[in-house]
């Protein structure tokens, strides 16, 4: 893997940055800008953040399997990488059952999807799989560079080291707030995902596996499931939750800004992470 993602990765969705952001994110010192959600195939706006930056690498997080033409996909990693080599990474992930229309056999479908993309010329490491359970871990290990799951704790960190082995990606996106007021900080996080995405039905089938229950997932999510999935308080417990899950096995970790300012999250979280001198 030639790309270098850094330590930090900021992960937004579409209506949330521009190419002046991804600048302002790459001076604060993130190496990765992780576009959210489901672009488009042309990945037009993946173009123009790079265009914007100069080292910063951008990724998808991720490219959705139902709604993105594979070949066009193809097409547009090749358009980009030849502009802008060694600083585009393409994630791709299997979507929900609750949205993408004909979502059925998804390992099949997120395979074959991998295959028309080897075969029109993107290299096996410049992909990177939206993995959860074992069997996509498996996948991401064999035919891609690694795995950019979110909705995750610093246990699934560990568990997708193991599954994947030396040499291979684990990219985690953790949810981070700043708010000190702890009982307003699971509110925010009950109104938004993480608390509205336990209504989807993969990332509760993961969550179970990492020991969750019924009663976590009631009514947003339990205190116990929320502070699992939100690092929130003062930039030091987000500094401490990026230290767990470098422990745990990865390679870097994305920041899913939550509140109403997220670039001023982002920028104070660089902050604290720099001034901790946190390194892999």
């Amino acid at each position: 893997m030639s790309i270098d993602l850094g330590l930090l990765g900021a992960h937004l969705r579409d209506h949330e940055v521009s190419p002046d952001r991804a600048a302002e994110l790459e001076d604060a010192g993130y190496g990765t800008l992780w576009l959210d959600a489901s672009p488009p195939a042309d990945l037009t706006q993946v173009e123009r953040l790079l265009d914007a930056t100069t080292g910063l690498a951008v990724g998808t997080s991720v490219v959705n399997v139902w709604t993105a033409d594979a070949a066009t996909v193809a097409a547009s990693y090749r358009r980009i990488a030849a502009r802008h080599p060694d600083r585009f990474l393409l994630g791709v992930g299997i979507g929900h059952r609750e949205v993408d229309t004909g979502y059925a056999s998804p390992y099949d479908k997120l395979a074959s999807y991998v295959d028309t993309l080897t075969a029109a010329g993107v290299p096996a490491d410049r992909v990177v799989l939206a993995a959860l359970g074992p069997k996509m871990l498996r996948l991401a290990r064999d035919r891609t560079a690694g795995t950019v799951p979110c909705m995750i704790t610093t246990e699934h960190t560990r568990r997708a080291r193991a599954a994947l082995g030396a040499g291979k990606l684990v990219l985690p996106g953790h949810f981070a707030l700043l708010d000190t007021d702890v009982e307003r900080a699971r509110a925010t996080a009950r109104s938004a995902p993480p608390g509205t995405a336990l209504a989807v039905t993969n990332y509760v089938a993961n969550l179970r596996r990492l020991g969750f229950t019924d009663d976590d997932f009631a009514g947003h999510g339990s205190d116990r499931l929320i502070d699992a999935l939100v690092l929130h308080g003062s930039p030091a417990t987000v500094v401490a939750g990026v230290r767990a899950h470098l422990d745990a096995g990865a390679d870097h970790v994305g920041i899913y800004p939550l509140g109403d300012d997220p670039i001023g999250t982002l920028r104070r979280v660089a902050e604290a992470v720099a001034e901790a001198r946190v390194v892999r």
